[in-house]
Order: C-alpha cells, then structure tokens, then sequence
C-alpha cells in the first residue's frame, strides 16, 4: 500500500504546488474556485510536503501563515461565508507548526497557539469553535487534543497534556453504544441539536482522536477508536463506497475527503486489529478512482443511479427526528447533492442552492454549488490524511 500513497501523495501534491504563489520571503496558495486563501489549506499542505521529504515552498508558506496569526494567538477560519477565529484552525495550524518545528522554527508563535487553545476549553474537554459556532462539536474537542497532545510531548508540558486527556475523555464519553461519534452534543447557535450520525466526520473524529492517542497511549482511546472503526466498516460496502443513506449530516454528505480521514482511521485500528488493513486499502481504490487532478468536492456517481439515491436521500432526511420543515429541508438538499455530484464544473454556481434555502426559510452555514468541482480543500485534508497513513503504517 506504501508505494500506491506515495504515488498519489506525489501526484496531487505536485498539482497543489502550482497553485502557489511566492511573494519575496512568503508563499500562498489561493482557492482556483472561490479565489479565498485559507490558513487550514496551508497547514495541511505544508503537513504533506514535510512527510514526502521536505519542499522548499514550506518555508515561505509558514512565514506567510505566521503572519496571519491574531494578537491573542489564534488564527482565522476563512470561508466563503465567513472569516472569524477558531479554535479549530489554530489548532491545524498549530499541528503544522509543530511538524516543521525542527527546520522552520516559530516557537513564539507556538507558544501563542498553545495558549489560545486552553483558552477556549470552555467546560472539560469542550473546545469553542468559533464565536459563530457555539456547539460541542467532538471533531473539534478531537483536533484541539491532537495539538495540545503533540506540544505536551515536544515541551514537556503537563498541563497541556491533561487537556488533551480531558478532550479525549469528552469524545469518549458521548460516543454512542454502536461506535457513532455524533457530530454535537448540543445546540449552541445551530437550530437544532446535530446529534446525528456521518460518514465523514465519523473519519474526522476517530483521526484526530488517534493523533491524541499516539502521544497518550490510553487503552480507553483505542477501544473507542476500534468501536467507531465498526461502525464505519458497517457502512462500507464491499466496492469500497460508502453507503450514505447511514450519514444524517447534509453539508457532509457525499464529501471525498471521507475516504482519507477513513483511510487513514483504518490504518490506525489496523495496529491493533489487522482486519481493518482490507478497508483502509478499499477507501484507497476508491481515492486512485476518483482523484485525477485536484480532489472532486464530493464524491462523483452515474446517472443511472440517481433514481435509486432518491430512497437513500429520504432514509437520511429521516435521521434524527427533527420537525416536518426540516427533514423536508434535508430531503432537497441530499436531491440537490444527488444531482449536482453527477455534474461537473471548473467554477462554483450556487443559485440553486441559495434558491431552496429561500423556498424553505432555512439559512445554511455553507455554500453548495450546483455541479462537481475540483476542490482544493478537499485535496488538503486527503493530503493531510494519507502522509499520516504513511507513517502509522509503517508500524501497522
């Protein structure tokens, strides 16, 4: 499996890298779609790079991500929508950071990171998102563990790593009987609580949760990581396709980057429980059929099968019990994602989309285009996925 993800690592990475834009002693890399520069898309790049040997790019695009840190240490969510702190993204930025620690130093910058994290435990192991996105979101509470996880063992700091342990233990705590790491656990600003089950970031969590336990090494984290790694092997058919009418969560549904965050989950739980080595390499055909150059937005299906999605579209609008509007909301938007992952375009019309939302009354945190597209975030998460793969695999 090692030299089929180094062939694709070096393959996608090398179309990212002429994305790039170098500016003296800086470099960034723009979206080609929406045309935002994101601090998470850096991070996750620059993650890549090191692991497949270094680049000379990670340099210039870490002076330029340092550059972009706010005074009290934390960094911006920039999205289409939106462009506010977030714990989540320092915290991917922060991991980076310390990946590159030994050739690109920014230990201030660090230190800075460290401190804005801790800050934004607001109850144990519950970490603010953002000031737009107040709910307990356990991928969140995951990522921000992994980072503090990681400076605790390179800094020798012990409180840093007790709030990594008490991220872990929240995860932990509201995994449910059957493996499902629910996306929140509550409300916050969300309309209703999205205590719902997903394919992606079912992926996510367990990620993030097994970059917490390479550090912490708690029997406890490895068997809720084997718990949800059952569960993601229940919804995934024997082709290696994910089965998504098992997803609730509309804005993620279809989503690529769900065959990296699992692939490299399986490859985790394979150190263990060799079984999962099978699905780790399924989610990799899956990747080797679908990746050509950048990253598809969502996984792309065949008109022949768009009738039969319609039945899959209303067992996922049926998770999770919500009022009348709502489930007729979600039913629109899992057609509306049928349709337009079939579809393909190099550019982002979203007038379909801002159309239903309209009919519906429903206001949506994300921007959906009505066709497929070549997605650079998508690509920066499977970069960030598969390199780790590479390195727990060696161990597998």
């Amino acid at each position: 499996m090692d030299g089929r993800l180094t062939s694709l690592l070096t393959r996608v990475a090398g179309e990212v890298r002429e994305l790039a834009v170098v500016d003296g002693e800086t470099a960034y890399i723009r979206d080609p779609v929406f045309g935002i520069i994101r601090n998470r898309v850096h991070a996750e790049v620059c993650k890549a790079m090191l692991r497949l040997g270094g680049d000379p790019l990670v340099g210039p695009i870490l002076n330029y991500v340092a550059g972009c840190q706010n005074p009290d240490g934390s960094w911006n969510e920039v999205h289409v929508n939106y462009n506010e702190p977030s714990a989540l993204i320092t915290a991917f930025i922060g991991d980076a950071l310390l990946e590159a620690a030994d050739r690109y130093p920014h230990e201030e910058v660090l230190v800075k990171a460290r401190d804005s994290i801790m800050a934004s435990e607001m109850r144990p192991g519950y970490f603010l998102k953002s000031s737009g996105y107040t709910a307990d979101h356990l991928n969140v509470d995951a990522s921000c563990g992994a980072f503090l996880a990681r400076y605790a063992e390179r800094y020798d700091d012990e409180d840093a790593r007790a709030v990594a342990l008490r991220a872990a233990e929240n995860v932990v705590r509201h995994q449910r009987a059957d493996g499902v790491y629910p996306y929140a656990i509550d409300r916050g600003t969300y309309p209703y609580v999205f205590d719902l089950p997903c394919v992606h970031y079912q992926g996510v969590t367990m990620y993030y949760l097994a970059k917490i336990n390479d550090v912490l090494r708690d029997d406890r984290i490895d068997e809720s990581i084997a718990r949800g790694a059952r569960w993601l092997v229940a919804a995934q058919r024997p082709d290696g396709r994910f089965d998504w009418s098992k997803s609730g969560l509309s804005f993620a549904y279809y989503l690529s980057g769900a065959y990296a965050f699992a692939q490299a989950s399986f490859v985790y739980a394979s150190r263990t429980d060799g079984r999962y080595r099978e699905h780790a390499g399924l989610c990799l055909d899956r990747l080797e059929e679908i990746v050509q150059g950048l990253a598809p937005r969502w996984e792309p299906g065949s008109w022949s099968g768009l009738l039969p999605s319609v039945a899959d579209a209303a067992k996922t609008a049926s998770l999770g019990g919500y009022p009348l509007q709502h489930r007729a909301f979600r039913f629109g938007y899992g057609m509306y994602r049928q349709i337009a992952r079939r579809r393909y375009a190099g550019t982002a019309e979203t007038r379909s989309f801002e159309a239903l939302c309209r009919l519906l009354g429903i206001r949506s945190s994300t921007v959906e285009p009505s066709k497929n597209f070549p997605d650079l975030f998508m690509t920066s998460e499977m970069l960030d996925c598969l390199s780790q793969s590479r390195i727990w695999g060696e161990y597998a």
